[in-house]
């Protein structure tokens, strides 16, 4: 049916989730926006991660705040310029969902009891399966739970392998879109990048499993890598810079425990190239976050390796990944997920990698106490890495761990640290 009769599906007082990222839907978004426009539609709670400018050129716009109220699992750009709007306006900024990115399903469909869903798929199979393309993660539950399930169709979606799936029988209704996939491009590498880059290169045994985040930093993690063997990939995204690897043949995913020679994760998101290159390749597989991205499943990959950012951490090493600026800049994602997996796999290494600076040079990642919420506690840390140098703070007291900290801080820093240091006894 056309995307106005399938928006006029979805009724007010809805409790709607959307796909994350690359498979929000265009038309559905815009068909719904019109219709809150209208007045047709109010009084809906729309329940997401990581939006786009799909999202944000349509249902999010910051006139429909009024009949759209935006329930965000985790913050991106479209949130911080219509939180900047709104307290400028005098008004509270949005509000979050806090959870951790594993727990997305339950929290939806168990917790929250989400109504609706609509996202983007590519075309049905001869069985009359829709492949989730991009985005498996919460997608799955969320359609096998909600009993208004509306799919938009579009053949540039590629088809992926694993369990990523919804049948036709299972679907409300059915809206075709042909149009070309929002595509994010990383920054390049800066000089702290390939500095780190290259530091946790050299801390990556060969058959080690990976996962990465999205971002310059990561990228020029992969890129570092090139030299290695026998790599393998259990991640929430996949990356350009890990198919890089995968072309390359740097990963093979022949030393895996689990999912033995498949490259598996839960959500994609870079270019056309990555997208041709996850098409009906049968060396990846795409499954739920709650599988992915449970430290349960993680730890059965030995060597697992997960390298993470953060916004801040403290003298003790507990992180504050999510907050800026006092108010929600991201938010935990499934940070705390692999920091736990990797570290509980055999021979596995947890990685906060992060420049030891932020403000063009004038504020340290590293400080003397978080202005916001703990997103990786001080227990859960392993080794930190800034582009002047790296530690294990496993093992370390609280008065080593912050010298070990202020050792790896900004030179510009470390005098003003170790003073915050001696305030806090840790001196």
């Amino acid at each position: 049916m056309s995307s106005q009769n399938a928006a006029a599906l979805i009724p007010s007082g809805a409790k709607l989730a959307m796909g994350l990222g690359v498979s929000q839907p265009p038309a559905l978004l815009a068909a719904l926006a019109a219709r809150a426009e209208g007045g047709d539609l109010t009084d809906v709670r729309l329940y997401y991660l990581l939006s786009t400018a799909i999202a944000g050129d349509t249902i999010l716009r910051y006139e429909l705040l009024d009949r759209i109220t935006p329930m965000s699992l985790f913050h991106g750009g479209v949130e911080r310029a219509l939180d900047k709007r709104l307290v400028a306006d005098g008004r509270a900024p949005l509000d979050v969902v806090p959870t951790a990115f594993s727990h997305a399903p339950r929290l939806l469909c168990d917790e929250i009891d989400i109504d609706s869903f609509v996202t983007t798929v590519s075309p049905m199979d001869a069985d009359g399966n829709f492949s989730f393309g991009t985005d498996t993660d919460y997608a799955l539950a969320c359609a096998r739970h909600a009993r208004r399930v509306i799919l938009e169709v579009n053949p540039n979606m590629p088809r992926v392998f694993g369990n990523c799936t919804v049948h036709v029988s299972e679907v409300t209704a059915i809206v075709e879109n042909p149009q070309p996939l929002l595509s994010v491009s990383a920054a390049p590498p800066r000089g702290p990048d390939i500095t780190i880059g290259n530091i946790i290169a050299d801390m990556v045994r060969d058959g080690a499993c990976l996962q990465m985040g999205i971002g310059a930093l990561p990228d020029a993690v992969c890129v570092a890598l090139k030299d290695h063997r026998h790599l393998g990939i259990h991640t929430e995204l996949m990356t350009p810079g890990l198919a890089a690897l995968m072309r390359a043949g740097v990963v093979d995913n022949s030393r895996k425990q689990i999912d033995t020679g498949k490259g598996i994760y839960t959500f994609a998101m870079g270019d056309q190239a990555l997208y041709d290159f996850i098409h009906e390749n049968r060396d990846l597989e795409a499954h739920p976050v709650d599988y992915v991205n449970d430290p349960a499943v993680i730890a059965r990959n030995d060597n697992m390796v997960s390298v993470n950012a953060t916004i801040q951490m403290d003298l003790s090493g507990a992180c504050n990944s999510e907050f800026m600026g006092g108010r929600q800049f991201s938010a935990a994602g499934g940070q705390l997920d692999f920091v736990r997996g990797a570290f509980a796999s055999k021979g596995g290494m947890s990685i906060i990698a992060c420049h030891s600076t932020a403000a063009g040079g004038k504020v340290s990642r590293i400080v003397p106490a978080l202005d916001g919420p703990v997103t990786t506690p001080r227990n859960d840390t392993q080794i930190v890495v800034t582009e002047h140098g790296w530690t294990n703070l496993k093992g370390k007291s609280m008065r080593e761990r912050a010298a070990a900290l202020i050792g790896i801080a900004h030179p510009d820093f470390r005098e003003e640290l170790e003073r915050a240091a001696h305030a806090q006894g840790l001196g």
